[in-house]
């Protein structure tokens, strides 16, 4: 009798442990252009106050997404700061942010060094403890000796200089925490893995009542590290469907949303220009998942798919670029949602008559989320790109209406 019960409880633990690793097995895609998602060395930053004394003048990285490397004294007002990627070859997004302060109150030209091959892209992003954070004004900015050059008023209160507003892990963390206790019956927490440093990758997982069976739509950001805009439109996207109206009842009552808010919280911290810890661009390993953050993302959305019986039908990914643009697909017959792309646009498109971002339609032959969704889902997928210099009120204003319109059209499915 021991041995039957024992020999049963053998079978269905091995049963259960088949059926479990089923669940959470993500098959390969595959792509033309496959790439190589092995790691790759990287150079860290050295996190120092550095000190030119005979200017009465610091400067400082030691802050989570901080991102300066050398600072050299040119004369007695003029400061040049180098500024490198954590590795090579690296898509031109040169990421920095420093704080700069001085003994006396004085005038100081800062001057922006990159390594051969790179230039300048983002408008410097400026903050005291005192201010928020604003753009530098035109008349700051000019070029010395074909070099990006801002002109600074210093004093002994410490000025941030960024490419964008830093949004650091622990700030993302702040925000979800507050969105998520702001409507507890509706979003419920998980970690899903850790990132290459150790530190978490969350998930929200949006469901009011029984989530099994309900479609799934998918969103997710910060693959790209210095990639603000997008996550500031993500921010808006995500509370206009946490608010407590009809249409988002009724949207809630059809459907589970997943939520990424955070993927590459390594790059983020470290400053990086669009790699994680392992050297890698997250958005080229969605075919063979080599990185542990991608690995934990697919897992997780396949699993959830599997375990709820639930089809994934949409996924937005929100990224920045130099304009405001969509990436879409050729590949429309037999996906989840065929007529989503004419339906979201032209709705989006009449709310602001005067302004249409450019839509690419690509079958991208590459290992990026948008082809990954398609792929293994056949889902529709948008990678929704937003300026880097777009107005904030403006991401904000339009991702607002988007998630609306987005809620519209699959509430009428």
């Amino acid at each position: 009798m021991n041995s039957s019960k024992s020999t049963l409880k053998f079978i269905s633990i091995l049963l259960l442990s088949i059926f479990l690793a089923s669940c959470s097995t993500v098959k390969h895609v595959i792509v033309e252009k496959p790439s190589d998602t092995k790691n790759k060395k990287i150079f860290i930053q050295q996190k120092r106050v550095f000190n030119l004394e005979t200017m009465g003048v610091k400067l400082s990285n030691k802050f989570d997404a901080a991102r300066l490397n050398n600072v050299e004294k040119i004369n007695d007002t003029l400061i040049a700061v180098s500024i490198y990627p954590e590795n090579a070859p690296i898509n031109y997004s040169p990421h920095y942010a420093f704080k700069i302060w001085s003994k006396t109150p004085k005038t100081t030209y800062v001057q922006f060094k990159y390594p051969k091959g790179y230039k300048h892209r983002y408008v410097p992003k400026l903050k005291t403890r005192e201010t928020d954070w604003a753009p530098i004004s035109n008349e700051n900015v000019f070029l010395l000796d074909s070099m990006y050059t801002i002109k600074l008023a210093l004093t002994k209160e410490p000025l941030t200089v960024a490419a964008q507003e830093i949004i650091t892990s622990t700030d993302t963390k702040n925000w979800y925490s507050a969105l998520i206790n702001s409507n507890t019956n509706l979003a419920h927490y998980k970690t899903i893995g850790k990132s290459v440093l150790g530190r978490t990758i969350p998930m929200l997982d949006l469901y009011v009542g029984d989530p099994k069976e309900k479609d799934i739509v998918v969103l997710l950001t910060r693959q790209h590290p210095p990639e603000i805009s997008g996550f500031i439109a993500f921010q808006s996207f995500l509370e206009t469907i946490f608010e407590d109206t009809k249409l988002s009842k009724d949207f809630f009552s059809k459907y589970r949303v997943l939520v990424f808010p955070i993927v590459n919280p390594d790059g983020v911290d470290m400053g990086h220009w669009r790699h994680n810890a392992n050297g890698i661009d997250l958005n080229r390993d969605w075919a063979f998942y080599r990185q542990p953050e991608v690995k934990a993302v697919t897992k997780a959305i396949v699993k959830t798919a599997k375990k709820s019986k639930g089809k994934v039908v949409l996924n937005v990914d929100f990224h920045s670029t130099q304009e405001d643009l969509y990436y879409t697909s050729h590949t429309i017959k037999g996906t989840t949602i065929p007529n989503f792309y004419d339906d979201w646009f032209g709705a989006i498109d009449a709310t602001f008559p005067n302004y249409t971002p450019n839509e690419i339609r690509d079958d991208s032959t590459q290992p990026v989320s948008k082809g990954w969704f398609l792929r293994y889902f056949k889902a529709t997928a948008v990678t929704y790109e937003v300026g880097d210099e777009t107005p904030r009120y403006f991401v904000k204003a339009k991702a607002k209406v988007a998630a609306i319109e987005m809620m519209k059209i699959l509430n009428n499915r």
